[in-house]
């Protein structure tokens, strides 16, 4: 009992104390409670915060945009993993077909949603100029394309080993329209000239790697160097720049992120 009043003298030196502290913008204190939900250990999340406030406003800029395209259109920036999946009769109805367009397809048939589809147009013709062709083996894919993709390879490699290098049906980034998969689709795409032009240029275009090497306990699947999903050019230059251009990162904050804007 005779400590109550020390205890209570350093409470209320603590609520003076604080009154001198500098309050944050209420974006920064959204931006701190959206940052929890990417399971970053204490010294990755503060690495990260950190590059925030040196940067502030090119951050913010950045995510603005981003918000605003992902209310412009709601799937652009949708979340799509083993943890939430598209309804078996989701289709984009702005699919357009690849063919007769002057880009190098490896079979009829392919389609984007056309907000994917003019980036692609716009990127294919820049690696043209440097020399380089992007070959597109896949785009998008039905619920029903994916399932019986993902029963093929369960059945040639078992369900454990099917499910690091494929999707189950309804949880393939490849349903929303927006994603590609370029060159050979194996590991050896990522030492071809296409591939390192990709890394150092899809940005530019709105394009991001969506499995990065060495991050499969994040994303749920093995890399894969060869799939992309576009993005919008904001955002892909937010992950490049903000979350060490891990899309899983991007797309997990920015979610969080709206739940935490007062008045949603």
């Amino acid at each position: 009992m005779k400590k109550a009043p020390v205890v209570l003298f350093f409470a209320l030196a603590l609520v003076v104390d604080t009154d001198c502290v500098p309050k944050q913008s209420p974006k920064m204190v959204q931006v701190e409670a959206a940052a929890t939900a990417l399971g970053l250990s204490q010294v990755e999340s503060g690495a990260f915060l950190a590059r925030v406030r040196q940067g502030t406003g090119r951050f913010f800029e950045l995510l603005d945009a981003a918000m605003a395209d992902r209310t412009t259109d709601a799937k652009l920036l949708a979340r799509v993993d083993k943890s939430k999946s598209l309804p078996r009769d989701y289709e984009p109805s702005d699919l357009v077909q690849l063919d007769g367009k002057s880009l190098s397809v490896s079979r009829p048939g392919h389609r984007l949603r056309k907000p994917a589809f003019e980036a692609l147009v716009v990127m294919s013709a820049a690696a043209k100029a440097d020399g380089l062709s992007l070959t597109i083996s896949s785009a998008y894919r039905s619920y029903s394309y994916q399932e019986s993709l993902f029963t093929r390879n369960v059945a040639e490699m078992g369900e454990k080993e099917a499910s690091r290098v494929s999707a189950r049906p309804g949880s393939s980034q490849h349903q929303l329209g927006t994603a590609i998969d370029f060159g050979s689709i194996t590991d050896a795409f990522a030492l071809t000239p296409a591939s390192k032009w990709l890394v150092a240029n899809a940005r530019r275009f709105g394009f991001s790697l969506s499995y990065p090497k060495g991050m499969e306990s994040v994303t749920g699947y093995v890399w894969e160097s060869w799939h992309y999903r576009y993005i919008g050019k904001a955002a892909a230059s937010l992950q490049a720049e903000y979350f060490d251009g891990v899309q899983h990162y991007l797309i997990l904050f920015l979610d969080a992120y709206r739940l935490a804007q007062p008045n949603r």
